[in-house]
């Protein structure tokens, strides 16, 4: 049998294992159920592929996340290594041939998600596969007390009777004690050794700063630290808006969200990992298998909705073991705006099922039946039909999405209907008029003969590569030709397909799961009540208060983070502040932000002075909200 070693440098190319990697491929070598904690960067998908590779048969990984399974699946791949994911959309007899393939065809991974296992006749076909080891990925999933519970993880324990000599590996980047004894009982781990690398990522400053204006402090932190930089948004719109605004300032900056098309999250992701942009602006569907070394400086400019995530994301810094910074920036109104768009928009049971009901009958599903059935679907023109709120109304799907009821896939598509409703002589004139929008619009021409007499649907991709140019700048053209009355124009967007795994039972299905919500809700209350301590909390290094939401204490600060810089940085004297701003309204007016640059104080100490000398009239503040010597 080749060694862990051999089978890394073969497939993987690195000459030895990461911290505690070693250990858990041989726990699970020796046939023992495992619990392997590795915070995120940790290469917990190591640890169950290099045993497999090793042993004969076929390793089933349970996990949630389809793009997850995806990527790995096609890096797999990438090492001629046969691997298979059973995701949402496959048919019934697909599903039975790529089964048969994992039979026969001499595959070593097969991926699939918790929910799969609800169907009986594929738990049964899985226990005639030669199974050498079972992965559960993201197991805090299988605790309701973690911050993603999914009930159908609660199936996984049932394999355990069949394959009883076959080891059980759970990993999860992150579980509070409360959670990791919960993952043990619930999945019927076996005496399970139990490897947990600590939380502590010594290289990382943990910095929270007070900001009025956000993307002022940013400027400052990307224009200090020039290296490669993620920030975290909560939205899309936010998303498109900061990267704007830092090119705007002069910073060399993309965006990734998971409303973009594979091909532009690809360009952007591909101008970031080349550093051919500084900064990467991401909501959280960023950041799955991205393993960029040189990464300075994660700066979340709204509060996160957990501590886990915040971990999570802030440990995409410092991969490359150098100083990194992870920074939160907050303002007063911060906490309400946490509570209105995290708790205020939690679904009850109530609204829960009125939300399921509204949804079968919008898609006209009749009681009883709906199981498989797939659906394009857009979240807003729902909400706006029956007037719901359109946060609290995604929650509930989302929540229904994780207890197996739907499926929920971002899968961007856009639709694109176009017609000339000007004469073919008048397109030419205009044509004349306009010679920097010929390309795309003869290639339109030539590729859709009958587009004068019909609305005709187009293939951006292939008008794009014709016309030499970007989808980007065809729609931008196709909308100026909407504007000025030459084509009718249409682009219809679907960005999500909605697929029923169960029957509609209504209030019965309800019922069955609502049970959980109440837990979900109060944990959610819970965690964003952890963050609102983190960012208040003045009194301790935001390292040890880190690493004690996860259950690991230490004894020393970590003297980088923002508590331990000002606990040691020397008092700022109130009045030579005040002597600096003087010296500089002496030879202008200038306004607080303005103030602080110059002087590079903190925002604090800055406006402090300014309170000062205005109680004292030394100075005034004008219209345009500078400041002035008082005249």
């Amino acid at each position: 049998m080749p060694t862990a070693v051999s089978i890394l440098q073969k497939y993987w190319k690195h000459e030895q294992f990461r911290s505690l990697q070693n250990e858990i491929i041989d726990s699970v070598l020796e046939g023992k159920d495992t619990f392997a904690l590795l915070p995120t960067g940790g290469g917990k998908s190591i640890c169950f592929q290099v045993p497999a590779l090793m042993k004969e048969g076929i390793c089933l990984v349970i996990s949630p996340l389809v793009a997850l399974m995806k990527d790995q699946v096609a890096n797999l791949e990438k090492r001629n290594i046969k691997a298979i994911a059973l995701t949402g959309g496959i048919s019934s007899d697909d599903m039975i041939a790529l089964l048969d393939n994992c039979l026969y065809g001499n595959y070593k991974f097969l991926y699939l998600s918790p929910e799969r296992l609800q169907s009986d006749w594929i738990s049964e076909r899985i226990k005639n596969l030669p199974i050498n080891l079972i992965a559960i990925d993201e197991a805090h999933c299988v605790s309701q007390w973690g911050h993603d519970f999914r009930p159908a993880y609660l199936k996984i324990a049932a394999l355990k009777t069949h394959f009883s000599k076959v080891p059980f590996l759970a990993l999860t980047a992150s579980a509070t004690k409360r959670v990791q004894e919960d993952v043990v009982l619930q999945l019927g781990l076996e005496k399970p050794v139990f490897f947990q690398k600590s939380f502590e990522r010594k290289n990382i400053a943990y910095m929270v700063f007070k900001a009025e204006d956000k993307l002022f402090k940013v400027s400052q932190i990307l224009t200090k630290n020039k290296e490669s930089s993620i920030i975290y948004v909560r939205n899309r719109k936010s998303c498109i808006d900061v990267a704007a605004q830092l090119q705007s300032l002069g910073f060399s900056a993309t965006y990734y969200h998971g409303g973009l098309s594979s091909k532009e999250k690809d360009k952007n992701m591909q101008r970031w990992m080349k550093d051919e942009a500084q900064v990467i602006v991401a909501t959280n569907a960023f950041g799955m298998g991205i393993d960029k070394a040189n990464v300075k400086t994660v700066i979340h400019i709204q509060l996160p909705e957990n501590l886990e995530n915040y971990y999570q994301e802030a440990g995409r810094a410092g991969r490359n073991e150098e100083k990194a910074f992870a920074v939160l920036l907050t303002s007063p109104t911060d906490a309400l705006q946490a509570e209105h768009q995290f708790i205020a928009v939690l679904p009850d049971k109530n609204f829960l099922t009125l939300m399921y009901v509204k949804l079968c009958n919008y898609f006209q599903i009749a009681y009883g039946e709906g199981i498989d059935e797939k659906f394009a679907f857009n979240l807003n023109q729902f909400c706006l039909k029956y007037q719901f709120p359109v946060l609290k109304t995604f929650n509930a799907m989302q929540f229904l999405d994780r207890q197996g009821v739907i499926s929920l896939s971002q899968e961007f598509s856009e639709k694109v209907i176009i017609q000339f409703i000007i004469p073919s002589k008048e397109v030419i004139r205009y044509m004349s008029l306009n010679p920097n929008d010929e390309a795309i619009i003869v290639s339109i021409l030539r590729n859709y003969t009958g587009i004068y007499e019909v609305a005709t649907a187009l293939n951006l991709s292939l008008i794009s590569k014709k016309a030499n140019t970007t989808e980007a700048e065809v729609i931008q053209l196709l909308q100026k030709l909407k504007d000025k009355a030459i084509i009718d124009y249409q682009a219809k967007n679907n960005d999500t397909v909605l697929i029923f795994n169960e029957v509609r039972e209504d209030e019965r299905t309800i019922n069955r799961v609502s049970k959980y919500l109440e837990n979900q809700n109060t944990l959610k209350k819970e965690q964003l009540k952890s963050v609102l301590n983190y960012v208040s909390d003045s009194e301790n290094c935001k390292s040890k208060l880190i690493l004690s939401y996860f259950g690991e204490q230490k004894a020393a600060d970590c003297g980088i983070c923002s508590f331990c810089i000002a606990k040691v940085k020397p008092k700022v004297n109130a009045v030579s502040v005040a002597k600096q701003i003087l010296k500089l309204l002496a030879e202008q007016q200038l306004n607080s932000r303005e103030i602080q640059y110059a002087t590079q104080q903190s925002t604090d100490d800055v406006i402090f002075a300014l309170q000062n000398l205005l109680e004292n009239n030394v100075i005034e503040i004008k219209s345009n909200n500078k400041y002035s010597l008082k005249s």
